[in-house]
């Protein structure tokens, strides 16, 4: 009975480790930054410091002063490629050497494509207050492994979905000054599943699969600072901390492990998304040229480990590090009714050398981007953006381990790249001013 129960826990202690690795996106990490079509096409450059709708998942300074209502969709096409490929992970059972992993050595286009749609809308109070809501998906993705992969002992189906609901206020606190807060409501549901090893090789694996959800809490706070000519602004959205409470289902394990089978429920898991604090201007520098510049920095070090509850009781270090990402890009009035729009990201990756697996293959990227606005009305505008993400090649690099503390423990020595990684983005959206 205790081997059956110490099995168990280390079982579900790993299933639940990958509740909250999601896969690499298209801004940091895990979470997703094409909350706007107008921003898209700009590779969002001026967010922070532009007005209405489309920036209220930036800023909710960005909608205090408008004269009407104001309402923006956009819906996202996320296109990404690239190879997860083996260099020599070995692995070694109960009893015996090390031994190579075995499996298909290349992993093509694991992450999934999607579709990532949002909304934003704004009514003014009086000509100085406005509330507003947005609704956005900011962490949300699937990835996909073959049984047959090198890399199902980390991953085989992930899947993660957040809905973050943003009640917001913003006040026109002097001609200059715009100050704004917000409620970030977030949803998070995460189902995903792994290989487990059994004590020969010559034995299927198992497989273990989770299921959980929460509901959690955040902020978001800003200002902007304006003239003619340039606005400034700043915000901060605080870090959240995730509890996502599920069920554990191990099963398929055989021999000495076949009594480690079992179904866990009502297990809790918490972890941290980072706080943003985010720095932009736009500067007009013509009547019909405004440059565009955003710098963000993420606190993904408060994303250092998977605390566990009863009855693991511990704690899987995750050990990201803080990181940012800067943009710069234009608007280009060329006519009355159509605006263009480009720009390039740079954005550095949370994840680290020696500590990155194959569930989060992230990278450093570049995003280059293009768009426009087409403004069919003086109420209603149509909004493109097309965008290239460049992700660097990046090791497969951090050593695990099933059943660790028993003795079956299973050491995985992890070698492995991420390789010609790229993504497309296509963005549309609608803006309605009543």
């Amino acid at each position: 009975m205790y081997m059956r129960t110490q099995l168990s826990l280390a079982a579900a202690a790993s299933a639940i480790g990958f509740a909250a690795l999601p896969s690499a996106a298209h801004a940091q990490a895990f979470y997703l930054q094409e909350q706007s079509s107008r921003g898209a096409g700009r590779a969002f450059s001026g967010e922070v410091a532009d007005t209405g709708a489309p920036s209220l998942w930036w800023n909710p300074a960005a909608i205090a002063g408008i004269d009407r209502p104001d309402a923006a969709i956009s819906v996202s096409a996320i296109l990404p490629k690239g190879d997860v490929v083996d260099n020599g992970t070995v692995i070694r059972r109960p009893g015996q050497t090390f031994a190579p992993i075995g499996g298909d050595p290349v992993s093509g286009d694991p992450i999934s494509k999607g579709v990532l749609p949002s909304g934003a809308i704004a009514y003014p109070i009086n000509d100085r207050i406005a509330v507003g809501l947005s609704i956005t998906s900011p962490y949300s993705f699937t990835t996909k492994y073959d049984e047959t992969s090198w890399a199902r002992y980390s991953a085989t189906k992930t899947k993660l979905r957040t809905f973050d609901i943003q009640p917001s206020i913003g006040v026109a606190v002097t001609d200059w000054l715009r100050v704004g807060a917000a409620l970030n409501v977030e949803y998070s549901d995460a189902t995903l599943s792994n290989a487990l090893p059994n004590v020969l090789a010559s034995l299927p694996d198992g497989q273990q699969r989770l299921t959980g959800d929460g509901w959690d809490l955040g902020w978001t706070a800003g200002f902007q600072m304006h003239n003619d000519v340039v606005t400034v602004g700043f915000a901060y959205k605080s870090a959240i901390e995730h509890k996502l409470k599920g069920d554990v289902e191990i099963s398929g394990l055989l021999g000495p492990l076949a009594a480690s089978n079992a179904t866990l429920s009502g297990i809790e898991a918490r972890f941290y998304t980072p706080a943003q604090i985010i720095l932009g201007a736009r500067v007009k520098a013509t009547d019909k040229l405004t440059l565009n510049g955003q710098a963000v920095r993420y606190t993904w070090n408060k994303f250092d480990a998977i605390r566990l509850g009863a009855p693991l009781n511990t704690a899987l270090p995750q050990n990201y590090r803080n990181s940012y990402s800067l943009a710069g890009g234009v608007d280009y009035d060329v006519s009355p009714r159509f605006t263009v729009r480009a720009g390039v990201q740079r954005a550095l990756t949370p994840t680290q050398d020696g500590e990155r697996d194959a569930r989060v293959p992230d990278s450093n990227r570049w995003n280059y981007s293009a768009g426009g606005t087409f403004k069919a009305t003086d109420s209603l505008s149509f909004d493109i953006g097309a965008a290239y993400i460049d992700f660097a090649d990046a090791t497969i690099d951090r050593p695990t381990a099933a059943y660790v503390g028993t003795a079956a423990q299973t050491p995985i020595i992890t070698s492995g790249e991420l390789q010609d990684a790229r993504a497309i983005v296509l963005t549309a959206g609608a803006r309605m001013r009543f």
